[in-house]
């Protein structure tokens, strides 16, 4: 028996334990469905049925509804509850969580399945055995501990290194003195109670002579804080956190520190004129704790961002980030893309892109396009023509307009403006949100369609090849010249190597005009 079918096995077995735990009426419905293996948890709440969660359905056990009996039934058979209202079953992976009313009584229970599952960490096991500080993101119930549990396993048994579990709900390493075989031969240390966590950590580093350190559920500043000092002292650090993608965590001010942390900044006018942006900008306040954040979206898909100082910087500059997804394919081999991720125009990291844009040349461009938005952001609007340099006029009144740009939610409720610009054969565009990507992308498309296309690669292909070359001229490489761009690229790769104290000219003429970078002692 492989090790894959022998781990399934034991997690049936470790399944029917957390049955055995609850009453009657509740565990024989359960043992009934052919889908019980997919089984996320069963919640018990005083005066209601029985519920069970599955990945993509809730169901109702039968109409009988949970008594004080039944509560009582299943603590019984509980280990103690600790200051986190969690319990567990002995050498189990499974959480047992507590509701209690005002006087402490217990009214609700929610019993999670906890699963060991062998080969979790083949998505990224290059990443895990890099040495590298990695951070796990994902909604609840993806799969993060269970992922975290197998990198804790592979680390210790497979790569022999010296492994310590901070487990402060028993929630890794199962509940019990005994830790879970899951983990193999890592090491756990409890947690006695949530707040003390972050002192845990550092004790794990002192006490302990780590060289991997593994913790679930790093939420508040001071856990943050003792993550940062055991990165600083050379462990390998591999955590999850609250957040389901890397921009919830760079607008977490509580996190945020965890990649960096992100700070505002008043230039000088000179220096605002130097760098060509706006005077108040945002700016990444420290390097990351961790080198690469994984986003679980399931147990064999990730979104993986490599070198996470650069990926902030490039959200901080508002330029769509591109991150890594990873797959197991139908053949068991990892498959690999880019997928670009624009902004979400409905959350405050909005804010942060507009803050840093950069502020170009605002004369008029010859031949604009008039354009008149409508239920669109007005300063969005002009940013973003200024921005790229594009032949386009914003104006105030619909009667001087060429173009009518409106949101899809504007669209459906057909205001009077929109009939006007209709009736009087005006161009009528739509775009789906509020937003500066969004807004930039149509602006782009409208030029396209009248012929002004700049020459060049997109902006977000140019600023990677910039910075692609910056690492090679960091790394010794005399000059690195790129690919031929429009003004308003050349300086966005200009001032890329500003940012790393690198010198850069322009050559060429007309379309073939293109960036060199080179060291301030070089020649370009």
């Amino acid at each position: 028996m492989n090790n894959s079918q022998s781990a399934l096995n034991s997690s049936m077995g470790d399944l029917e334990v957390l049955i055995d735990i609850l009453p009657p009426h509740i565990k024989e419905p359960l043992r009934q469905r052919e889908d019980m293996g997919n089984l996320l948890e069963v919640v018990l709440d005083l005066g209601r049925p029985a519920e069970a969660r599955f990945p993509d359905t809730d169901t109702i056990l039968n109409s009988r509804e949970v008594t004080e009996d039944d509560l009582q039934y299943v603590v019984a058979r509980l280990g103690d509850f600790g200051g986190d209202n969690r319990a567990g079953i002995e050498r189990t992976l499974h959480r047992i969580s507590a509701i209690r009313n005002r006087h402490g009584k217990v009214i609700g229970i929610t019993c999670r399945v906890g699963r060991y599952v062998f080969g979790t960490t083949r998505v990224i096991e290059d990443m895990v055995n890099s040495g590298q500080n990695i951070l796990l993101l994902g909604r609840p119930g993806v799969g993060k501990t269970t992922m975290l549990r197998e990198v804790a396993r592979v680390l210790a048994d497979d790569a022999r290194k010296r492994v310590v579990i901070v487990d402060t709900s028993n929630e890794i390493a199962g509940d019990g003195d005994i830790p879970h075989p899951a983990i193999g031969r890592a090491r756990r240390m409890q947690v006695p109670r949530p707040e003390l966590q972050h002192a845990v950590m550092i004790e794990a580093v002192e006490n302990h002579m780590p060289e991997v350190i593994i913790i679930d559920e790093i939420g508040t500043e001071l856990e943050a804080a003792a993550a940062r000092t055991i990165a600083e002292r050379g462990v390998q650090l591999v955590a999850t956190a609250h957040g389901n993608i890397l921009e919830n965590l760079v607008m977490n001010p509580t996190l945020s520190d965890l990649v960096g942390g992100v700070q505002s900044v008043i230039l000088s006018d000179e220096e605002a004129r130097r760098r060509r942006t706006q005077k108040a900008i945002l700016e990444r306040k420290a390097p990351p704790t961790f080198d690469i954040v994984v986003e679980i979206r399931s147990w064999e898909r990730v979104a993986v961002h490599a070198q996470v100082a650069r990926v902030v910087d490039k959200m901080l500059r508002g330029v769509p980030i591109s991150p890594e997804v990873r797959w197991i394919d139908e053949n068991g081999e990892v498959g690999k893309e880019r997928q670009e991720r624009e902004t979400n125009g409905d959350t405050a990291f909005e804010q942060v892109v507009e803050a840093s844009y950069p502020a170009l040349d605002t004369a008029p461009l010859p031949e604009a396009v008039r354009l008149f938005p409508f239920g669109v952001n007005r300063g969005k609007v002009e940013q973003a023509v200024r921005n790229a340099r594009m032949p386009i006029k914003v104006v105030r009144d619909l009667q001087a307009a060429d173009v009518f740009l409106t949101t899809k939610s504007h669209y459906k409720r057909h205001p009077q403006a929109l009939v006007e610009a209709e009736t009087s054969g005006r161009q009528v565009h739509v775009i789906r949100k509020n937003s500066l990507p969004q807004i930039e992308q149509f602006l782009r498309d409208l030029t396209r369609s009248r012929g002004d296309r700049p020459p060049g690669v997109s902006p977000d292909t140019a600023i990677e090849e910039a910075e692609d070359a910056v690492e090679r001229v960091l790394a010794g490489k005399g000059a690195v010249e790129l690919s031929p761009q429009s003004s308003y690229v050349r300086r966005l790769q200009h001032l890329l190597a500003e940012e790393y104290n690198l010198r850069s000219t322009s050559n060429g003429s007309a379309q073939n005009r293109r960036v060199t970078i080179y060291r301030s002692s070089g020649e370009g």
